[in-house]
């Protein structure tokens, strides 16, 4: 682990030993009742939801007896199934595990204040259904929603358990630094009950060496920090193929145009409105540019600012900018195998507040990325560290079309970038998911344990 203040993102470690031989104990331990907590699980496809997922049937697969106490499906687009629409609870089997959904308030439009409505329902509909369920050893908490700290704290009290407070999300953060929320009475009691839910837990983890710093610096001690990065999901898809029957051609993308690719949560953190301007952009320097005259950009996604966007690029008419709602596995497959680059924004003032977990699914199909995020964000370090991407700042909307039309135009500069890709081989489940197992076991004993660190050798890098 870096020395405390560095935000240096660090990996799991490499195949070898000492996973193996933490699985080892792990497994040798009386194994630990465990409910996954948190608002999002399947089937939602994006975000937090797939890695609470994952989690669960690994631990399962590992021999813990696991529950999930999360909502009703809505996420990224906001809405429920119809049949799901006024169920208080719901029991459901998945994959063998028992998934019990509560009911949570759905704003037909986001706001701020909605949105608290919106996690506060969750918080009290799931803090019942976790007190009718048998006690857990331990209970793992996905935060956002901030709110479960407190729920949490006030269960374990009640179960005679611990819990571990998993943060995605620094959320109290990310809305100052976005101007969601001005700094008074309500922002202080956001902090408060941040610090509440940290010093409750019996571990607080994160999803990134930053987000351990910011825990240190509000105070959780780094015995009881825990570095648990999110890992690599699915089968890797193969970048560059070009078929007959081809997602280019389905979306009107030539074989030789330049594809940068944004997909996922259309939010306010992420600032995707760059992306439009710097097609503008291009599109103005296209007469005399051939470069920029290739670049195609495409946005796919849905959530909150999907409508606004949506707007805005049907009034600018632009024929190098479109969007598509989320696609399904094989068609994103399709488009990551058929991309040049992947495409990943952070709005100003929030590199600080989460990693983008997309960035890892990109990599992972060997494409490079060119990123829009504050020098002093987890991104931009990782991209900087790693060498897979270039970078702009939040803001500069012509240096990001600078990027993708020296992307376009050079060959060399693609293949080298493409090359460095290999750096996100550091984040294979087996490296990672081992080694929380054993911490999570540990804690389910009570044991204090120490500051716990994936750090080890990097992914080697081709020069």
């Amino acid at each position: 682990m870096p020395a405390s203040g560095s935000s240096t993102f660090s990996p799991p470690q490499t195949a070898g030993s000492t996973a193996e031989v933490a699985h080892d104990k792990t497994a040798a331990s009386p194994a630990a009742r465990v409910v996954i907590w948190g608002i999002n699980y399947a089937p939602e496809t994006t975000g937090i939801a797939p890695f609470n997922t994952e989690l669960a049937e690994d631990l399962a697969a590992a021999g813990h007896p696991v529950e999930v106490v999360t909502a009703f499906a809505y996420y990224p687009q906001w809405k429920k199934a119809p049949e799901d629409r006024f169920r208080l609870y719901r029991t459901d089997r998945r994959n063998g595990i028992a998934v019990h959904r509560c009911f949570q308030y759905l704003p037909g439009k986001v706001t701020t204040l909605r949105r608290i409505f919106h996690e506060l329902s969750f918080g009290v509909t799931s803090f019942l259904r976790v007190l009718s369920l048998p006690r857990a050893d331990v209970y793992f908490v996905a935060s956002p929603p901030l709110g479960l700290g407190f729920m949490a704290w006030l269960a374990t009290r009640l179960k005679g358990s611990r819990y571990i407070f998993h943060v995605q999300d620094l959320q109290p953060d990310a809305a100052v630094g976005l101007g969601m929320l001005r700094k008074g009475a309500f922002v202080r009691a956001l902090f408060w009950l941040e610090r509440f839910a940290y010093s409750h837990a019996a571990a607080v983890s994160g999803i990134s060496s930053g987000m351990i710093d910011a825990f240190r610096r509000k105070g959780v001690p780094a015995e009881r920090c825990v570095l648990f990065p999110n890992w690599l999901r699915g089968a890797a898809p193969t970048a560059g193929e070009r078929g007959a029957s081809t997602f280019r051609a389905r979306h009107g993308v030539a074989a030789d145009d330049f594809l940068a690719v944004y997909s996922g949560n259309l939010g306010h953190k992420q600032g995707i409105e760059i992306l439009l301007d710097a097609a503008e952009l291009l599109h103005r320097r296209s007469g005399s540019d051939p470069a920029a005259s290739r670049v195609r950009i495409l946005i796919v996604g849905a959530g909150a600012a999907r409508e606004s966007l949506g707007q805005q690029i049907a009034a600018r008419r632009l024929p190098n900018l479109k969007m598509l709602p989320l696609l399904d596995d094989a068609d994103y497959a399709a488009m990551l195998s058929e991309a040049d680059v992947g495409l990943i924004t952070q709005a100003a003032g929030t590199g600080g507040c989460f990693f983008p977990s997309k960035l890892l699914t990109v990599l992972r199909s060997r494409l490079p990325v060119v990123t829009v995020a504050d020098d002093d964000s987890e991104l931009a370090k990782a991209v900087a560290e790693g060498g897979f991407g270039l970078n702009s700042l939040p803001g500069h909307a012509e240096d990001l079309a600078t990027n993708l039309e020296r992307a376009s135009g050079d060959p060399a500069v693609l293949t080298e970038l493409k090359a460095r890709t290999t750096w996100v081989d550091q984040f294979h489940p087996r490296h990672v998911l081992p080694q929380f197992r054993r911490r999570l076991a540990e804690i389910a004993r009570g044991d204090r344990g120490s500051e716990m660190d994936f750090e080890t050798e990097r992914a080697p890098v081709r020069s």
